[in-house]
């Protein structure tokens, strides 16, 4: 049972009774992490089926839930540096806009976000630290199997909506990158500015002289980005606002999952950079 079928036997009100702060949350501790229906007093235990069996479960809640996709994702991990593992790093270094170290490490070298990435056959080094994050290793990893046939970008630049398949992503780009970035800049545009340099950010010329700053933000090699920044106008009580532009191209070098966490990381990144 997922849990959006699990929360009508709840009674969505978010009382907290459960020790959840909302309905939704305390079905997804249930039905993903193992916790206990019983804890919620509203609920008629003699409608589940045996899944909720309260003698088989488990107490872990939403740490299981968490612990199920960190799992997930270093499964992951290993399949994509499975894929990986069969290229022939020299060949296709020119192609994803990578230098090749040679035979003795035989490794992939290119930045990330402003880092020096070395990715091998045997595993990925940011800034020569051995890489924590799944979500970074996945998606360098999924970089470098999916781009190698990838054309180099012609920076004609387009929005994720004009981008195939893209209408469950567009919302997710917006809160998880856009909004985020204006939001943390807002009436700061000279600290956005002043940061842009450590994630290998250029500032651009104004394309439309309306947007308070404009940069072209080289995430991958072959993934650039243009983010355009307008500050917030109060007198005319226009809020800050962001915009993330592609290349018309992208989908050569990942897809669009890849891409809108891509965009994420670079949005995480400016943000601890600007506190």
């Amino acid at each position: 049972m997922q849990p959006l079928e699990f929360i009508k036997f709840t009674p969505r009100t978010n009382c907290g009774e459960c020790g959840y702060a909302a309905c939704l949350a305390f079905a997804a501790a249930v039905t993903k992490g193992g916790e206990k229906p019983g804890k919620c007093p509203y609920i008629d235990q003699s409608l589940l089926g045996d899944e909720f069996d309260t003698q088989e479960r488990g107490k872990d809640g939403l740490q299981g839930v968490a612990k199920l996709l960190d799992e997930k994702d270093l499964a992951l991990v290993a399949h994509l540096k499975e894929k990986t593992s069969d290229i022939n790093f020299s060949e296709v270094a020119e192609s994803v806009g990578c230098k090749w170290s040679g035979l003795e490490k035989d490794c992939l070298c290119f930045r990330f976000l402003g880092q020096d990435v070395e990715l091998s056959h045997t595993g990925i080094l940011i800034d020569g630290k051995k890489a924590e994050d799944p979500r970074d290793q996945i998606l360098l990893y999924n970089y470098i199997h999916f781009g190698a046939g990838g054309r180099e970008p012609e920076q004609e630049w387009i929005g994720m909506e004009s981008l195939p398949n893209s209408i469950s992503k567009i919302r997710t780009l917006r809160v998880y990158c856009e909004e985020r970035l204006a939001t943390h800049f807002t009436g700061r545009p000279e600290i956005l500015k002043k940061r842009a340099p450590v994630l290998d950010a250029a500032l651009q010329e104004n394309p439309d002289q309306s947007c308070t700053a404009a940069f072209l933000v080289p995430v991958l090699p072959r993934l650039p980005l243009f983010v355009l920044f307008w500050d917030e106008e109060k007198e005319d009580n226009f809020p800050a606002k962001v915009k993330v532009l592609f290349d018309k191209d992208v989908l050569g070098f990942l897809d669009i999952e890849s891409l809108v966490f891509a965009s994420e990381r670079m949005a995480e990144r400016w943000v601890e950079l600007g506190k």
